[in-house]
């Protein structure tokens, strides 16, 4: 008798893939195209794109602790607009709004 053998795969963390600006850019870019309105889904994108770089360092440059950040972008998080453009001005990003209509 062949036994089969389960795969088993680690947790995706879109972090592991986020190599620069510009990936973070698109990355973001499409999270905000895809979210349907939902802010955090775009907090934890960010989240994302923040431990993908050194979070500790971010954290220090937006005036915030290491673990206050990680919270406010996490799924539970609920964070200020405020702190939203602060992380996306330290990451080197830019929010812009278009319109749809």
């Amino acid at each position: 008798m062949t036994s089969i053998k389960a795969e088993v795969f680690g947790r995706y963390d879109a972090a592991d893939y986020l190599t620069d600006i510009d990936d973070a850019a698109a990355y973001l870019e499409a999270t905000l195209d895809e979210s349907d309105g939902d802010p955090t889904v775009i907090a934890q994108a960010l989240g994302a794109i923040a431990r993908s770089g050194n979070i500790s360092e971010l954290a220090r440059r937006i005036g915030m602790s290491r673990e206050g950040l990680y919270k406010a972008l996490s799924s539970d998080g609920n964070p200020s607009f405020a702190t939203i453009m602060k992380v996306a001005g330290a990451l080197g990003l830019r929010l812009r709004f278009e319109s749809v209509a």
